[in-house]
């Protein structure tokens, strides 16, 4: 399902994709999956092996990329939120709650909101409006000594306006009476069902009591019946554990004994080597060779060495020679001078 899915996301992103069939290699397919994922410059720091089970947030993750390159490549763009409007709901209240005394309705006129005012009626202009007609030909209410209305205009006038002095109360959620109404209800139901449901509870206490008590007598009684094998058991473990403990001090020697048996073993491959070589150098002619060949070498250094020296004796020679005729040249160039003088 994770690679038809992803191949499908794939194809839509705008890159061939073949969808995967049942019998090919799944790890080829989840290859060939995160090869497309990183061509879209997604980072992939992942096993190739946390996608074969095609759950989990390595599988989220892939088909969270895909799924957006696919929306970027068909152009899809995410658009307002589009809310439907609200119809208010008409609320049926039956006759026994809408209905208040006349001597609650002014306490409860107080305390409603502005908006259900239009529902509500004065008393006291509906009473103004009632005794229009008889107040008009008075001038003051304190002469008015008796009523002089009809009384069958005053049923019907009241016929008329009882159906309005009915109140509507709008119900609101948060009053805490439908609270306590509710609480009420559950209270009940909560009851009625513990009637029901305590029975099926002791029932189900006592047979679990009873299957207690059997599993306890059966333990009694397969202890007691093989109790000697547990002994047994008990001894045999701890013989094991003599034999562990023998085993891991002979397992310490063992390893200590290894280890200079390897010390010495290396010791002997170096005296081996040693022995080799100085068996090699023995019997190897080339040590001559090459004393021959130095002490031709000596030779010639010695030879050229003394010419060096006759050649420098020579011209130390020859520069004593040049220096003492120098000396001889100047000593007659002085001593001549000194003749003539004495002359004149």
């Amino acid at each position: 399902m994770f690679c038809t899915l992803a191949a499908w996301l794939i194809s839509k992103a705008g890159h061939p994709f073949e969808q995967p069939q049942e019998y090919d290699d799944p790890n080829a397919v989840i290859s060939n999956v995160l090869s497309e994922l990183r061509s879209f410059g997604r980072p992939v720091d992942f096993p190739p092996s946390k996608l074969k089970t095609g759950c989990g947030e390595q599988v989220c993750y892939v088909l969270d990329c895909l799924a957006e390159e696919a929306l970027k490549h068909t152009g899809f763009s995410w658009k307002r939120p589009a809310y439907p409007a609200e119809e208010p709901e008409e609320e049926e209240i039956t006759e026994d709650d809408a209905e208040l005394t006349l001597s609650k309705l002014e306490e409860d006129v107080a305390e409603e909101e502005s908006d259900n005012e239009e529902n509500y009626i004065d008393l006291n202009v509906l009473k103004a409006q009632t005794y229009t007609s008889n107040m008009n030909d008075t001038a003051k209410q304190e002469e008015i000594l008796q009523s002089t209305t009809d009384v069958a205009e005053w049923n019907l006038e009241v016929e008329r306006v009882l159906p309005q002095l009915k109140v509507t109360v709008r119900t609101d959620n948060k009053d805490w009476r439908i609270h306590v109404d509710q609480m009420h209800q559950h209270k009940d139901g909560i009851d009625s069902s513990l009637k029901e449901t305590r029975g099926y509870l002791d029932k189900l206490h006592n047979e679990i009591s009873r299957t207690l008590e059997k599993i306890n007598s059966r333990e009694k009684y397969i202890n007691n019946q093989l109790e000697h094998l547990v002994q047994e058991y008990r001894s045999a473990q701890a013989l094991l554990s003599e034999a562990k403990e023998k085993y891991q001090e002979g397992s310490g020697g063992v390893t200590e004994r290894i280890r200079v048996l390897s010390e010495i073993t290396e010791a002997l491959e170096k005296v081996k080597q040693e022995t080799e070589e100085k068996g090699s150098s023995m019997t190897d002619g080339a040590p001559l060779v090459k004393i021959k060949q130095a002490l031709t070498k000596l030779r010639q250094e010695t030879i050229q060495m003394d010419i060096q020296i006759g050649v420098m004796e020579h011209t130390l020679l020859q520069s004593k020679l040049k220096e003492k005729s120098n000396m001889t040249r100047d000593m007659h160039a002085t001593v001549i001078p000194e003749a003539t003088v004495g002359a004149y």
